[in-house]
Order: C-alpha cells, then structure tokens, then sequence
C-alpha cells in the first residue's frame, strides 16, 4: 500500500468511464504464437504460475465496499476485478492485509483480522476462482484445478501490536509473510520513510526476525530502511522477500532497494519484487507528486517498470526477482499496466528485450514459488513451545 493521493477512484469520475474502457484497450493481449516474443511468453506462462507478491483489494474493498464481496467478477473502476485477473493470467496473488499505521494498538490488530476474513470470503464466494493457499503445494494445486491461489501478507508490523501471540496467530490464519515497517518506524524497526531512530532493528526486532524464521513467515523488507535491511539479512536464516520495491540505483526514492541490499539476495536466496507504483519508477513522476501537481503529470509507462526489473535482474541475478504490482494501493499506474490484465503486456516487452522463456517464468512466479517451497515445512510445524519470545 502506498499513500493515496486522494481517497479512491471508486466514486470519482474514473468511476463513470472506468467501466466503458475495454479490457483490450487496457493491455495488450499476447496471442500464443503470434511473434516469437509471444510465444515464449505463452510458454513461460504454462511453464509457471504468475504470481504477484502485493495487491491492496482487501483495502479498496474496505474503503468503498464495506467489505462486500458480491459484484465483484463484474467490470469496476479499481485496479482488480476477476474477469482483469484472468486476462492477467494471475495464477497466485498475496492479498495484503493491511491497515494504516496511524491505526494503533489493539483497532491495527482488529482491522487486519477484518482485512484476512475479507480474503477467506472472498474466496467462499467465488469458490470456482479463488482458493486459499498456505504453501507451494497449495499454489501448484490451485493452478491444477484452474483457480488462483490466494495467500496472504500483512503489511506493517504494527498489525501484531508488538505481541509476538497475535503474530503467531496470524501465521495460524494463513499470513505468510511480515512487512517489517509500513510508512513509520515501529517499536523495533526503522521505516524508509520516517527519520530513523533504531539504526535498524533493536535487540527486540532481532528477536522478531528470529520468531518469522521459526514460524516459517517470510520477512518482508518492502518499506523497511537500508539499516533494517542490512540487519534482517544479517539475521534471517530464510530467504526474504521484498513484496512491493523497485531498485534506487534507477529511481532514488526512499522506498526503493539499494544496490548493495539488492547484492545479498543471491546470499540469502531471497526475491525483489518490483513494483508498479510511478513515483517509485520514474524520477519525473516522483518531483510531479511531491509538488503541487498543477501541470499533467509526466507519461509513465511499462518500459520504467521494464527498466526496474533488468536493473534487478543485473544486480541481485535472475532467480532473485519478481513482481509486486502494488495495484489498488496508489491512485495511477503505468501505461498498459492500468490493471491486473497488464502483466502479459509487461513480459511481453521484456521477452522483446531478448529475455528466454526460462528467465520470464523464473520472474512470473518460479523464483518467489521457490522462497514459499524452502519456509514452507516451518510454517506447517508445531513448535510453539520451543519459541524463545512469549511477551
């Protein structure tokens, strides 16, 4: 989740015309066969599973549905619908399950309970489409039966109220992974985006690193601080992810990776998921939204998140990337990754780049299915008694 510009599309004029824009207009499909590129996007596709490591529905849902699940598989004027998804090829998502962490104490814990019931009716209603998912395994058959996979991650450790019970409960609810920090520092973490005062973790948050390592919980460094970084890689013994960052070096934006955060990934095993959000991708939308936005905003467009990527894949190595889109967490996305439908245009353009069909389905899904496989027989244990931090 990234900070809104205004409240929602939903409602607003977007809302009137959202709907007369065509799917086809949207993206472009990619035809199997049709180019050479095509084909081996198709064929990545088949090979594995998209999937995207951050998608904000629950909240959008929350904001301007109340929370209703119905009408949800037809055309709406947010970044996700079904019919969107499909024509995505989403094979996989995690649903973040995110409230806002000017949301405090005990009402963080209960509004990311609502997020994760959310998701589990969600996937009662449309049973044809969406399963959960806990685990690798659980993923692959989801794809066998033709559904989506719906894992979930909460985004800001503020959601546990520095209860390590409430986060143990969470790993009992499905949560797969921890986003350490969202825009402020927690008790134990420095944000990127708030004036640091741990010099990354405390004492405390090396304790947490350990207790997600145990539960089988993949650490989230999305948000986090270089220094939170550094020292998380310095502790975990399981790969991380980042579930919705692009790279520095490229765009130097708080929320993005550092290189030399980007080089220990291919150390720990981890995955960078890179995102979609346009101030994080192109420093002219960057300088545009941070002002007062009385001129048009600069054209973003799927080559900077093409351009964020290869920068990724150069730094961290190709079984180290991924994608977190991060849609319905931000008002604008790029040309041609308006939605859910986009990513097929995006492989697409990197298969243009010369990528094999190998390299497209180790991005699309293989790398981050892979960090799931290796934390997954420590997320189904039952170990409670051996944890080392109770209060």
């Amino acid at each position: 989740m990234t900070a809104r510009n205004r409240p929602s599309r939903t409602g607003t004029a977007a809302a009137e015309t959202g709907t007369a824009v065509s799917n086809a207009a949207r993206h472009r499909m990619v035809p199997a066969g049709a180019t050479d590129a095509g084909a081996r996007v198709a064929a990545a596709l088949d090979l594995a599973p998209l999937i995207d490591g951050h998608n904000d529905w629950a909240w959008e849902c929350r904001l301007n549905r109340d929370y209703s699940v119905d009408g949800l598989d037809g055309a709406l004027a947010s970044d996700t619908d079904i019919d969107r998804l499909r024509a995505g090829r989403v094979g996989g998502q995690f649903w973040s399950v995110f409230v806002e962490d000017t949301l405090a104490g005990a009402d963080a814990v209960q509004g990311t309970l609502e997020q994760i019931d959310w998701v589990y009716r969600l996937a009662a209603r449309y049973p044809d489409t969406f399963v959960i998912a806990r685990s690798a395994a659980d993923v692959e058959a989801a794809r066998a039966s033709g559904r989506i996979a719906s894992l979930l991650g909460a985004e800001g450790a503020h959601s546990v109220n520095d209860s390590p019970a409430v986060l143990r409960m969470l790993a009992r609810l499905g949560v797969r992974y921890l986003t350490l920090t969202h825009v402020h520092n927690t008790s134990w973490a420095d944000s990127g985006t708030d004036e640091p005062v741990h010099g990354g973790l405390t004492e405390r948050g090396v304790e947490y690193i350990r207790e997600l390592n145990r539960l089988g919980m993949l650490v989230d460094l999305s948000h986090v601080s270089p220094a939170t970084a550094h020292a998380a890689l310095d502790v975990t013994t399981a790969p991380v992810i980042f579930s919705h960052s692009s790279c520095a070096s490229v765009t130097a934006h708080p929320r993005n990776v550092p290189d030399n955060v980007l080089a220990r990934l291919a150390d720990n095993d981890g995955v960078v998921m890179v995102t979609f959000v346009p101030q994080f991708i192109s420093a002219e939308y960057a300088v545009w939204f941070a002002g007062d936005k009385s001129t048009p905003a600069p054209r973003v467009t799927l080559t900077h998140v093409a351009d964020h990527v290869e920068r990724a894949r150069e730094i961290a190595g190709i079984r180290h990337i991924g994608l977190g889109g991060d849609f319905d967490g931000t008002d604008d996305f790029p040309e041609l990754l308006e939605g859910v439908d986009g990513y097929p245009a995006l492989l697409l353009e990197l298969a243009e780049r010369g990528w094999s069909t190998a390299e497209l389905a180790a991005l699309a899904g293989a790398n981050v299915l892979r960090v799931l496989r290796q934390t997954d027989a420590a997320f189904a244990g039952d170990d409670s008694a051996l944890t080392r931090l109770t209060r």
